[in-house]
């Protein structure tokens, strides 16, 4: 199928790789100059036929209500478009509404797989009406490995459910740091090879996982996390997610208290923070402070 994608950045360039790995023709728009394509968005959507679908892959808040914006007084009715970035899923109910008064069809997808999903193939949660989504299943089975694509409900359901995995992912993550932190710190055993336990863990141990084989690369690349500051950001889901588990009366004790561990993170350097830091760096290279 042919489709555009709005946002070249780590995520949008991946997935437009490999959709074009995949057999389909993609024109991509970024406001960078030297990855664009298309000159503006409405050369973007001049170059699609009807009816046009339209991925974007930009920061959640300004970017893009403001894309969406305009990109509702260029589309005609029928037309696609799908929100891959991490929206708050309130945010994306309101747009498919929007949306649906001019006719215009809306999609939230949430994305799983960092840079890495060019390779491995990304996690699609997707929110919308199931013809929209259905017209969307050519690029969902190029995009996902298989059984890596699921409609998981009405508009905004997909970026709810990628706020949950998130939240979910800050507490694996935290209690992995946790564990090296706790090997790390042994006065008893102080010449434990962590790098060594975390790939022995790999093979048959109950807390194999994706995340633990990018640690055991992480320390296999610098054994005392030395370059990497122990400064551990968030992007707003684990936030959005504690806030919910608040709103539903759900508690959510390891959730919170991982968000809680990032921001004390910006006022110590230790090493659990430091695996942390690997840790996004690894799955999702995202930009880590030196030290």
């Amino acid at each position: 199928m042919k489709l555009a994608m709005v946002g070249l950045g780590r995520m949008g360039s991946g997935m437009s790789e490999r959709l074009r790995r995949g057999g389909h023709e993609v024109i991509g728009y970024d406001r960078d100059p030297a990855v664009t394509q298309a000159k503006s968005l409405e050369e973007l959507v001049a170059s699609l036929e009807l009816p046009r679908t339209i991925w974007m892959m930009l920061p959640a808040g300004a970017p893009t209500e403001q894309t969406i914006e305009a990109l509702s007084k260029l589309l005609s009715p029928g037309d696609l478009v799908i929100d891959g970035g991490n929206s708050n899923f309130r945010d994306s109910i309101r747009r498919a509404e929007d949306l649906a008064a001019d006719g215009i069809l809306y999609v939230d997808a949430g994305v799983s797989g960092g840079i890495w999903g060019l390779e491995e193939g990304f996690c699609l949660m997707l929110g919308g009406t199931e013809g929209a989504i259905e017209r969307l299943a050519p690029a969902l089975d190029t995009l996902a490995p298989a059984n890596g694509w699921r409609r998981v409900g009405p508009s905004g359901s997909g970026h709810f459910v990628k706020m949950v995995h998130n939240g979910i992912e800050y507490g694996l993550m935290q209690s992995y740091a946790e564990g090296f932190d706790i090997m790390k710190a042994s006065k008893v055993f102080p010449e434990l090879d962590l790098g060594g336990i975390a790939e022995v863990w790999r093979h048959g141990s109950v807390v194999r996982s994706w995340l633990l084989d990018l640690a055991a690369g992480a320390l296999a690349k610098d054994p005392g996390l030395d370059e990497v500051k122990g400064v551990v950001q968030d992007s707003g889901e684990g936030r959005w997610s504690v806030i919910e588990a608040i709103e539903e009366d759900v508690p959510a004790p390891v959730i919170t208290l991982s968000l809680f561990a990032r921001f004390a993170s910006r006022r110590e350097d230790s090493f659990g923070n430091r695996m942390l830091a690997a840790l996004r760096r690894e799955f999702g290279g995202h930009t880590v402070e030196r030290r």
